[in-house]
């Protein structure tokens, strides 16, 4: 300790050290921690000030599994693997590439390296007995799946018996080896993660409803689809067409005069038969509790659940089959799907308050050790203060030595001293002598002129600030957007030459303003601005397409589209709107977690289009042609994915890929598994989640709008209460006035001779404080209370039963004394009389119901005019 601090410091100077210098220390110390990114620990900061090492704590920010970093070779060969699978090209009758015969040979390489990552991972964690290990990890047990299917795939051969087209499916769970590598997911994967459970509850509801639908369906429709209408002289073969029919459609096999209302009855020359495998080939149907329930769940996505409604029609008529169809919608799709929104949304909430308080925790604690090793550290001072004390053996003849050195050094000190000062002087005569010099050779006038300029450059500023520029440069916007968007195909000549000379009209303008914000508040302030830069940028590009149009009529650059992006510049109107304002502040916050979800999405996304690939890669080829929804390229089975997350045709997409695999005869059905799970967690899962961060934001900022008003409000109470204790401080030797705006003076007289008394008893009284004045206007307010309450009992102001008559005149005709006007005030407040007007409301509108639009002279529509009739004066009678 000696040979690093001086030992002739004495002990005075240690003191002094001590005082001064700890408690700046401290606050230095906080100030690195909190604010300099350089400073991340105490260790670099006693490395930067003290020069000595603390022993540092073992970290494993951003490592897999305390293995590999964040860019380690396990991860890049993941990502690598992810665009290997991306690149097959997928043919019919499973033909390949060279392109795809060579990626093959990539996958015992891909297979290889992860082979030795699952193998270091297991010697260094340990296999599954103890807390830690590699098996106790979801992440590692995909990971070791991965692997055992791919030596599976290896040494299993086309001609064993196994299905080797499912087991490379497996393959496509590799890039979910990426999720690790990127820390921003954590709150919205924990909150799917444990949302699971809930999640599982409801799917469980939901499954018991599709199971109850499905048996309900069962007993009614069970084989109905399979019937429809056949020639009479071919009744063996399908027709090609049935007139008066959109296609194959089921019939009803009756006597056309028994049909019920609304079935369809085959034409003449065709028979009602048997022999059919039914609509969407054969899918859509109730034959048994598996094609049931997947009709059923088509339903409850409102997806197609119209045709299947539409065909029960044509079989059993349009009279109960709504009783069916309209409960299965209400409770499968409006209620019980809409219950996975409340669930993610309340399990996002609860993982992003639990992120939050992690976060202040972990800051507490940071600073807690901060705190700590702080206090090591002036430990560590004051021990090198009792060495120091302890090793002192200093005579006195020493001590008169060290104080002559002292004085000495204050002398050449001051020596310095005044140097430095006479330095200086020396300048400033120097610098006086400079402006002397200047002023010579200055034009008269000049300092008259900046001063002008100078103030009308603040002129200026203060004008584009305010909030009419602002105004007016937002209507100047939407108009431009205005002439932009009314052009059309065809327009006339003079639309066209307006349209022209206005964009120049509005160019100008704009020009104007930049150069007016330019200069008002300078190149460095108006380019720090985004939304300055842009439009910079737009007016640019404008004058550039004009010079190049003189020169190049025929060409053009397209830039005048960019003008309409202007209308951007709207959002800057939340700044005097808070409810937009902290609307829109939320939705920023939660930008982090929104990439993230889109992230994860796109992720689910090319999960399911690479398992797509693998296992309808190639085999949408039909006698009709190949649809543009397939999966024989990544590109293309991207798209499709997307389109089935998006729900528009997903059923249509699923027959194909039912019918791809052999149909419902060959083993094709267990194929909608596939679709039914990208369904379930893409649509009503991944999807959800967006609403249930915006609806978490959108709570925030309610709150946030809440707290600022209800601190305005507190400030408009301090400020009146700080305006009425001035105003009492100015009216203590004066006596208290009272006016009474607007009184009646034959209805309140009572009321002013009852101030008046009050100001004789109180005009020579001295009000000394704020109280004896509240309570004076208390007592003024509880008088005219009293006086309000007096003449409302006598007998000028009528009340009858109910609800008080006001005391004005209606229609400027009928008085409050009016005997008609009383009676129909006692009508209107009788206690039957809402109930009466309600019921004839229902009655009007089941005879509105009623009416037969076909036929508009029939029996029943002549019967309903009259009660129509009926109810028209009922309701101007009420009126």
């Amino acid at each position: 300790m000696t040979s690093i601090i001086n030992v002739s410091l004495t002990n005075q100077d240690i003191n002094d050290y001590s005082i001064k210098n700890i408690s700046n220390k401290q606050s230095d110390i906080n100030q690195k921690l909190n604010h300099d990114p350089k400073y991340e620990t105490i260790n670099q900061l006693a490395k930067d000030t003290l020069n000595i090492d603390l022993p540092e704590s073992q970290s494993s920010t951003n490592r897999a599994l305390f293995v590999f970093s964040k860019n380690n070779l396990i991860r890049k060969a993941a990502r690598t693997n992810c665009v290997v699978l991306a690149m097959e090209v997928h043919l019919p009758n499973k033909d390949k590439r060279p392109l795809s015969e060579k990626l093959e040979i990539t996958e015992n390489y891909f297979l290889g390296i992860f082979t030795c990552e699952a193998f270091l991972k297991i010697i260094a964690l340990g296999f599954i007995l103890h807390s830690g290990s590699y098996l106790r990890n979801i992440w590692n047990i995909l990971d070791f799946v991965v692997v055992v299917t791919g030596f599976l795939t290896m040494f299993m051969t086309t001609g064993s018996g196994v299905n080797l087209r499912t087991l490379r499916a497996v393959r496509v769970l590799r890039p979910l080896k990426l999720v690790s590598g990127v820390p921003s997911l954590q709150v919205v994967l924990t909150s799917i993660i444990k949302a699971m459970a809930p999640l599982l509850q409801i799917g469980i509801l939901v499954l018991f409803a599709i199971l109850i639908f499905a048996i309900v369906g069962l007993e009614f429709y069970s084989g109905v689809f399979h019937v429809t209408c056949f020639e009479q002289n071919n009744p063996t073969e399908l027709p090609a067409y049935i007139p008066e029919a959109p296609g194959l459609v089921p019939c009803q096999p009756v006597d056309t005069h028994t049909r019920p209302p609304g079935a369809f009855i085959c034409p003449s020359g065709y028979i009602c038969k048997g022999y059919w495998e039914g609509p969407n080939y054969g899918i859509t149907s109730f034959d048994n509790i598996g094609y049931a329930m997947l009709t059923v769940f088509q339903c409850i996505t409102m997806e197609g659940w119209t045709d299947v409604l539409y065909m029960t029609n044509r079989t059993y008529g349009s009279r109960f089959n709504w009783i069916y169809f309209i409960p299965l919608i209400v409770i499968g799709a409006f209620l019980l799907i809409n219950l996975v929104l409340g669930v993610l949304s309340g399990e996002f909430a609860k993982e992003r308050e639990r992120v939050e308080k992690r976060r202040a925790f972990l800051k507490l604690r940071r600073q807690q050790q901060s705190d700590r090793e702080l206090n090591g550290y002036l430990d560590w001072i004051q021990r090198a203060e009792e060495v120091i004390l302890a090793e002192e053996q200093t005579s006195f003849a020493q001590r008169l030595k060290i104080i002559k050195a002292r004085k000495r050094a204050e002398k050449v000190r001051r020596r310095s001293n005044d140097a430095e000062k006479r330095a200086i002087a020396a300048e400033l005569e120097n610098y006086e002598a400079e402006l002397k010099a200047k002023r010579k050779f200055k034009i008269p006038g000049t300092e008259a002129l900046f001063q002008y300029h100078k103030q009308f450059r603040y002129a200026v500023r203060r004008l584009i600030k305010s909030q009419k520029f602002y105004m007016i440069v937002i209507m100047l916007v939407l108009l431009n957007a205005l002439c932009v968007s009314i052009e059309f195909y065809g327009q006339p000549a003079w639309l066209t030459d307006f349209l022209y000379f206005s964009e120049f009209i509005f160019l100008g303008l704009f020009l104007f303003e930049m150069i007016v914000k330019i200069y008002g508040l300078g190149c460095l302030i108006y380019f720090h601005s985004t939304f300055n830069i842009f439009d910079f940028a737009v007016v640019f590009a404008s004058l550039f397409e004009i010079v190049w149009q003189i020169f190049y009529p025929s060409d053009s650059f397209g830039f005048s589209a960019l003008r309409s992006i202007r209308l951007l510049r709207i959002f800057k109107i939340t700044r005097y709107w808070a409810s937009l304002r902290n609307l829109v502040l939320s939705l920023l916050n939660a930008m982090r977690s929104i990439l993230s979800l889109l992230f994860l999405l796109f992720l689910f996304m090319l999960i399911f289009a690479l398992l797509g690939m693998q296992l309808f890669g190639g085999e949408f080829n039909f006698d009709d042609g190949k649809p543009g929804q397939n999966f024989d390229t990544f590109v293309k089975a991207l798209l499709t994915v997307f389109q089935i997350l998006t729900g528009e045709d997903w059923n249509m997409i699923m027959y194909d890929g039912i019918r791809s695999q052999g149909g419902v005869n060959n083993g094709g059905f267990v194929y909608c598994i596939y679709f039914v799970l990208l369904v379930l967690f893409g649509n009503y899962t991944l999807l959800n989640v967006f609403l249930a961060i915006a609806v978490d934001n959108l709570a925030n900022a309610q709150e946030l709008t809440a707290a600022e008003e209800e601190e305005q409000r507190l400030a408009d109470q301090l400020a009146e209460q700080q305006e009425d204790r001035e105003n009492s401080k100015t009216n203590l030797n004066q006596p208290p006035k009272i006016e009474i705006d607007q009184i009646n003076e034959r209805k309140y007289s009572g009321i002013e001779e009852y101030g008046k008394s009050l100001t004789a008893q109180m005009g020579n009284k001295y009000c000394d404080n704020y109280s004896t004045m509240q309570k004076f206007q208390s007592d003024i307010e509880q008088g005219i209370d009293q006086e309000t309450q007096g003449n409302q009992d006598s007998p000028t102001q009528p009340q009858l039963y109910g609800k008080p008559m006001l005391p004005y005149s209606s229609m400027f005709i009928f008085s409050s004394t009016n005997p008609v006007r009383r009676f129909c005030h006692f009508v209107v407040n009788l206690r039957y009389f809402d109930l009466f007007i309600m019921i004839v409301i229902v009655s009007s509108s089941l005879a509105l119901a009623a009416e037969d639009p076909v036929s508009e002279n029939s029996i029943r529509n002549c019967l309903l005019e009259y009660f129509d009739h009926a109810f028209t004066c009922v309701f101007a009678i009420e009126m």
